[in-house]
């Protein structure tokens, strides 16, 4: 675990500028990805010929580097992924960014050496849902989810646990990362895999109990303003927060720069308890260099409206003013009367936000500002003057002169080289040589270097070798990589020796220092270990058992008439997984005189404080739970009296996974995970034993899962739940995307929202190959459909698995039942 306190400020690098901008800045580290495992796989990323000696350039210049490996693995890639982290170790990378449990396992055997970092990727909400991965294997830090306020942060023990990191700038996803399906369901992109399409990004409509509502410009629902925490920096590191993360891998060297230079101002202030150095001129170059609206995130609290305007999702940059007056070629504009108005000059890029589709929004470079006219080139300017007219509003979304002050600073920024401290001692007697040693810690690596004089120590006359002496020779290292720290002066007696011998010694010294010879120990703890097949369940060979179980349905519900059609069609397993948990009592009150199994679902993000839903949970008597988070795991891991269930929420991707999780949490079986499409599942059923899961067969996939509340935000005056009026409970919602598709939004118990996908997803046509692997638990989800709906749903179903209706004939009855359509989605 790491034990240096001194907060570190981590700047992303997506190519070799970046990275020389993050370095010139002042960023103590940066974090970047390699071609394959890495969640932004649009960034241009660093190879393996990259890493030795991009390591070795920060690493001269006292910077650390990360590696983002924060994607899920597939069964069939765990000897690739174990391969890149043995390239990893052996370039002197500092840290691995993980969020794959078994992934994280494997770093631990076969790259001990390298910090390991849990992702945000991971949905580390609260304190004991790091204590469960604590469990699992040691960690060096984690990356908590971006949805925190401060105050939540605070409530992480500060001592004798994980160090803390946390977002501090840059694009928020709208979705908790690790929980967003919405690229995986909609167009075979996983966020989970480093394919995000950015749909929540896209213009959305609001319909209410089956009518669209009339919104005007609002349409950006979904997408939130960006992240900037800039003045709440004193409060994160009061809170004991160790690493401040700046958002950025598919951004550009200019906005790496200018967004490390202000952080290291705030932060550097903030550790020396001083009034922050950041200027208006630095909050403007925040804004330039990238953003959709700055806000502070949920760091200060829940603001719903703050947070998601939904008047565009693009970037923006500081708003100029309002047209007045446009004529063919120039406009006017009325300023708001504030002294920090942005800069406006020939050069500069605008926007006119006429509250259209923002795909046809209209923008140009200025001309040239005469008085209190901006002039456009008629022709070179693009704009269609006779859609501008009074009212619009006028953004600045570039500034040339600031990008060119920006790049000139990184690209001419004069680098100079960490020297590494040496801690000397001096040792000898009269009538024997004089020996220098020192020995120290560099990237990791112990070195132990000796030396001594080709001539004795001599008695000394009247001037014998004085500290402050040897401290002025010896101290002299000049243009080398090392600086004197320290000096034990451990002579006996009066000694002499000639000044010329001193400095060669010193010569002697740093050549040793600068051999390979110098190394005595590399990487303590490296293993013996080259493989990660020992952390593979026990066999592996898994073919058909020769009498395997029979096949079995279970069924999730969401309302109680669900839960009473599943009873009525005899499903041996129910999950409940309600709006409100208090209603769970009433559900389990329902099997009576039934041998069905009533198992209940725990909220997907558990936040400090909120164990209480568990304990409710708990007092309902459930047969079983389904649980869906890190807390949750913990909480229960040591309850043999209930069934558990491991959501798909717990990503569980490969077989190493898998056993981490069932041997850890002490769980009965797993869910696969929804980003797996079939030739992926049936490799993790052959991968690991087929009976510890169970696979959903039916659903409305559940795309976003998110904090903000887009009933509060859209549907009510307030601010959060408190005062909102919670139209949730009153009102029926959906979003219709662009292309016409609705999709249901619901809230949970803790106002979170998820969007379900309006098609339903189902993998009827892959049972049989299912069944050859020796599964036999299957899952049908319900969302909204009435008891009569429900019970059609389940019977046909039933029928499938007992091999008495044709997956085609199945479809075709699906298909009539749900009203939005059905697909294979993600299995295909």
């Amino acid at each position: 675990m790491t034990t240096d306190a001194t907060p570190e400020l981590l700047s992303p690098a997506g190519n070799w500028d970046c990275a020389r901008a993050a370095v010139a800045a002042g960023a103590d580290a940066i974090y970047f990805g390699l071609p394959a495992f890495n969640a932004r796989l649009r960034a241009d990323n660093f190879t393996a010929e990259d890493l030795p000696e991009l390591m070795q350039f920060l690493h001269r210049h006292g910077v650390k580097g990360f590696v983002a490996m924060n994607t899920l693995v597939f069964t069939g890639e765990l000897e690739a992924a174990a391969e890149q982290l043995r390239l990893i170790a052996s370039a002197g990378v500092d840290a691995l960014i993980i969020q794959d449990l078994g992934l994280a396992k494997m770093a631990r055997e076969l790259a001990p050496e390298v910090e390991l970092h849990a992702s945000t990727q991971m949905t580390i909400t609260s304190p004991e849902g790091l204590r469960f991965v604590e469990s699992l294997f040691p960690l060096d830090r984690a990356v908590l989810a971006r949805e925190l306020s401060i105050r939540e942060i605070e409530r992480f023990p500060q001592s004798d646990t994980t160090p803390l990191e946390v977002f501090v700038h840059g694009a928020l996803c709208v979705a908790y990362s690790g929980q967003c399906l919405t690229s995986e369901s909609l167009g075979q992109r996983s966020a989970n895999r480093g394919e995000c399409a950015q749909a929540c990004r896209m213009p959305y409509e609001l319909v209410v109990d089956g009518e669209t509502t009339e919104m005007g410009e609002v349409r950006y629902l979904l997408s939130p303003q960006d992240l900037a925490a800039v003045d709440v920096i004193p409060d994160l590191v009061r809170a004991g927060v160790k690493s401040y993360k700046i958002e950025g891998r598919l951004k550009s060297p200019e906005y790496v720069a200018a967004v490390t230079r202000v952080y290291r101002k705030a932060l550097d202030a903030a550790i020396d308890q001083t009034e922050s150095a950041v200027t208006d001129a630095d909050r403007y170059a925040l804004e330039m260099t990238f953003s959709r609206g700055l806000t502070s995130g949920w760091l200060a609290g829940t603001d719903h409206p703050y947070l998601t305007h939904g008047r565009f999702g693009k970037k923006r940059g500081p708003l100029l003013g309002t047209v007045t007056e446009a004529q063919n070629g120039w406009i006017r504009l009325d300023v708001p009367p504030d002294e920090q108005s942005p800069p406006l000059k020939a050069g500069d890029g605008v926007v006119f936000d006429a509250g259209e589709n923002r795909d046809l929004e209209q923008g140009a470079s200025i001309w040239k500002i005469e008085n209190d006219r901006i002039i456009f080139h008629r022709t070179y300017s693009g704009i269609n003057f006779d859609r501008i007219r009074p009212g619009v509003t006028l953004y600045k979304t570039s500034d040339p002169a600031l990008e060119s002050e920006i790049r000139k600073f990184w690209k001419n920024a004069k680098l100079t080289p960490k020297k590494t401290a040496l801690h000397l001692t001096v040792e000898g007697s009269p009538g024997s040589p004089l020996t220098l040693s020192s020995s120290f810690e560099v990237e990791r690596s112990t070195f132990d270097v000796r030396c001594s004089s080709e001539t004795p120590l001599q008695p000394a006359a009247n001037r014998p070798l004085a500290t402050e002496t040897l401290i002025a020779q010896l101290g002299r290292l000049g243009d080398t990589d090392y600086e004197l720290a320290s000096l034990d002066n451990r002579l006996q007696g009066d000694c002499h020796l000639p000044l010329s011998e001193l400095n060669r010694l010193r010569r002697q010294l740093v050549a040793a220092l600068q051999s390979d010879g110098a190394r005595t120990s590399v990487r303590p703890g490296t293993p013996a270990a080259t493989t990660h097949h020992h952390l593979l369940p026990p066999s592996t060979s898994h073919s058909s058992p020769a009498t395997p179980a029979e096949p079995a349905l279970s069924v999730l519900c969401r309302t109680l008439p669900q839960v009473e059609a599943a009873l009525e069609a005899g499903v041996q397993i129910i999950y409940c997984d309600f709006e409100d948990p208090r209603r769970y009592k009433d559900a389990v009150a329902l099997k009576s005189g039934s041998d069905a199994g009533l198992h209940l679902a725990t909220p997907r993000i558990l936040k400090p404080g909120e164990t209480g839903y568990l304990k409710l949970i708990e007092r309902a008597a459930p047969d079983g739970l389904l649980l869906r988070n890190l807390a949750g795991l913990e909480y229960y891991k040591d309850r043999s009296e209930f069934v558990k269930t491991a959501d798909f929420s717990l990503n569980v991707a490969n077989p190493i996974t898998a056993r981490v999780l069932m041997e850890s949490a002490g769980l009965d079986r797993l869910t696969v995970s929804y980003d797996l499409n079939i030739s992926q599942v049936l490799d993790l059923l052959r991968g690991a034993p087929a009976d510890w899961f169970e696979l959903t067969l039916h659903q409305h996939m559940p795309l976003f899962h998110m904090e903000h509340c887009v009933f509060c935000t859209f549907m009510s005056e307030g601010t959060t739940y408190k005062d909102c009026g919670r139209p949730c409970e009153k009102h029926v919602v959906h979003l219709r995307d662009r292309v016409g598709q609705l999709h249901r939004l619901q809230a949970d118990v803790g106002c979170r929202n998820t969007l379900f996908n309006g098609r339903a997803q189902t993998g009827a046509r892959f049972l049989p190959a299912l069944l050859d692997t020796g599964l036999s638990r299957f899952r049908i989800e319900l969302l909204d459909e009435d008891r009569d709906a429900a019970s059609r749903t389940i019977g046909a179903y039933q029928a499938l698995i007992r091999g008495e209706r044709d997956p085609a004939d199945l479809l075709e009855e699906v298909t009539a039942l749900e009203k939005l359509g059905v697909t294979e989605g993600t299995l295909r």
